[in-house]
């Protein structure tokens, strides 16, 4: 397949974009991990928007970038669709859903509460085992079809077991690039790397890198101005500095809003308790925390607080994205990727187990039903989202603990 019509066949709506991203948004439960096996489903298989060896580069790119992971290649694949609008709609419709029920938590809707409540949410984590399991199965048998890779990966297991946190994750795609560069040499001139268009410009993109760098020098400065930029600032650094997303965000936040006064410890851990039961990225725990803060309208404080964490991973994306376009068709650079490919595999198998395994299956019953999701996805091809439906009634009968 020439490169126009690769091009031709991903360009698509923004509201198509919207629609499949909304979906995601109301149902995407697990956290960041799990997103990129609902990711892989919809978009690799069911819609084939890009090849897994595409999807998997993407995610490894991501993987390297301070920010939400998930987030950015939710963002990407919505550039990359129909663009900056396209991105603009994959990121609200992925965003909007989780924000606005954490928002009503924030001014005290009990939207969490309650027997059957408690079941939805056990079953919407034991999903989220049936989804990555597929996922990690799926992306082995593409990504890791002989020995070398296969060994990739489980290296990049161990790699993140031993060192934990982002820093054994990054570890783990440094070390599985270097092996490929070393090792899959011959595998990666035997195949050709897929062509994807992202309308971004190089000027486009160096100019969001100087913005990102400016927005972190000037926002410290400009803080002290106005209570508003006090808050931007304080999210926009907390965005801008963390590797690996979702939870290692929360220290970061822990500092700037429980330390300074802006919002209590209790509210905190009461919010953050509420973020792990919604779909979505867990970034929107911003929008909570924005609706807290002193002297700011609820609405106005969660609006700019989301905002802030979210633009600096995006900024970096579209800064990187125009030069790794052109570095990914490099010889040496496909052979790297493929090892890094192998590690995103075994990052993700460790995933599985820690922390989607052991925060679901608590007992035979929730095996028995992360099981029958697994099957459902892969043997009857079920929509994820049907079978999230089925598996989160399930969990309503499980007997509580």
């Amino acid at each position: 397949m020439g490169t126009m019509a690769v091009e031709n066949k991903i360009r698509g709506r923004a509201s198509e974009v919207f629609w499949a991203f909304l979906a995601l948004g109301l149902t995407s439960f697990g956290g960041p991990v799990a997103h990129l096996g609902y990711f892989r489903t919809a978009f690799v298989e069911r819609r084939q928007w890009l090849s897994e060896q595409a999807y998997a580069d993407l995610v490894a790119l991501c993987q390297f970038l301070p920010g939400p992971a998930s987030s950015q290649v939710g963002f990407a694949l919505g550039l990359m669709r129909a663009g900056p609008w396209g991105a603009a709609m994959a990121w609200l419709a992925f965003t909007l859903p989780s924000a606005i029920v954490l928002v009503l938590f924030a001014l005290g809707a009990a939207v969490l509460d309650g027997p059957v409540a408690s079941g939805i949410i056990h079953g919407l984590k034991v999903v989220a085992v049936a989804i990555v399991a597929h996922a990690v199965w799926g992306m082995a048998r593409n990504l890791c079809p002989d020995k070398t890779r296969t060994g990739i990966a489980l290296a990049a297991v161990f790699a993140v077991v031993l060192v934990s946190g982002p820093l054994g994750q990054v570890a783990a795609i440094v070390l599985g690039g270097v092996a490929g560069l070393l090792l899959c040499r011959q595998s990666a001139a035997a195949s050709s790397s897929e062509s994807l268009h992202f309308p971004v410009t190089r000027q486009a993109g160096t100019l969001a890198l100087l913005i990102f760098a400016g927005l972190l020098v000037l926002l410290p400065l400009l803080a002290a101005s106005a209570g508003w930029l006090n808050v931007v600032d304080a999210f926009y650094r907390s965005g801008a500095l963390v590797f690996g997303g979702g939870h290692v965000v929360l220290p970061l936040l822990e500092a700037e809003v429980v330390q300074s006064g802006w919002v209590t410890a209790d509210e905190f851990l009461a919010g953050y308790g509420a973020a792990q039961a919604v779909p979505g990225p867990l970034f929107t725990f911003a929008a909570y925390l924005g609706a807290l803060l002193p002297g700011i309208p609820s609405v106005i404080g969660a609006l700019l607080a989301l905002l802030a964490i979210f633009v600096p991973g995006f900024l970096l994306l579209v800064g990187v994205l125009p030069f790794w376009n052109q570095f990914r068709q490099w010889s040496s650079a496909q052979a790297l990727m493929r090892g890094a490919n192998a590690a995103v595999v075994g990052i993700l198998g460790a995933a599985l187990y820690q922390p989607v395994w052991t925060s679901a299956i608590l007992g035979p019953y929730e095996f028995v039903l992360a099981l029958t999701g697994f099957l459902l996805l892969t043997v009857w091809k079920l929509p994820a989202w049907l079978v999230v439906i089925v598996v989160a009634l399930g969990g309503v009968m499980i007997p509580p603990q």
